[in-house]
């Protein structure tokens, strides 16, 4: 009779590819992929890379640091096309809109990261890196840039963040008062089951082109002001002052 081979149990053989930090993210934005980042335990990603739990710890020290390893591996894989040519204005659409596409890639890990982590934008991320290059391209001094790209940053991912939680359907589902939207009971008068245009939601991609839309006119203008203030003979004057101090 042949003899039956006992299998050890899960976790306690040995793996024929040694566990690193790298295999652990890839395996944990998986997960986050398909069940939430709050989902995401260190027993579950084990189960996953067929591994004894307390293995992981060699290599990551908490389900923070996973999180948190996971966010740099995704924002260093941020790429976007380079034109270096094209006007600031349309390489800071095509920036953030391509951030956008990562950010709707991963949802549940971006809206985690957004609300969660407000260091996970570093100063070596492609994509910091690449808007910092357009604000100076764009004119402002380099004094400013740090501050100018973190607003950006600000509002963009304030947008992106309300577009992955849902709640910028419903803010723009709202009716604003008035004579015409104060006679129903609700939200809308439609018919249980009905589809009104209320439920269709908002067109998000021509809502995300109205956010760049007015931040680059809003930079525009700064740019124009502070040009125009560095032309008055007061500016002249002082500028001429200090260059023969």
């Amino acid at each position: 009779m042949e003899k039956k081979v006992r299998r050890p149990p899960r976790g306690t053989r040995k793996r024929d590819v040694p566990l690193t930090e790298a295999g652990i993210y890839a395996a944990a934005l998986r997960l986050i992929d398909e069940d939430g980042a709050e989902a995401l335990t260190m027993r579950k990603l084990a189960t996953v890379l067929d591994a004894n739990p307390m293995s992981l710890y060699h290599h990551v020290p908490n389900k923070e640091a996973v999180l948190r390893g996971v966010t740099r591996m995704v924002g260093a894989r941020f790429r976007t096309v380079t034109l270096q040519d094209a006007p600031w204005q349309e390489r800071l659409r095509l920036l953030a809109t391509d951030f956008r596409t990562l950010a709707h890639r991963h949802p549940e890990l971006m809206a985690y990261s957004f609300s969660h982590q407000p260091d996970f934008i570093q100063h070596d991320d492609p994509f910091w890196t690449a808007l910092t290059a357009i604000v100076a391209a764009a004119g402002v001094p380099l004094s400013e840039v740090p501050e100018i790209a973190a607003l950006i940053v600000a509002v963009v991912i304030g947008v992106l963040g309300a577009e992955l939680n849902g709640a910028l359907h419903q803010w723009a589902n709202l009716k604003p008062p008035g004579p015409d939207t104060d006679g129903g009971d609700g939200p809308t008068d439609a018919a249980p089951g009905s589809t009104g245009a209320g439920t269709a939601g908002p067109d998000r991609d021509h809502m995300f082109r109205l956010v760049m839309d007015t931040l680059i006119t809003g930079l525009e203008s700064r740019l124009t002001a502070d040009r125009e203030t560095a032309r008055t003979p007061a500016a002249v004057e002082s500028a001429a002052r200090g260059a023969t101090a």
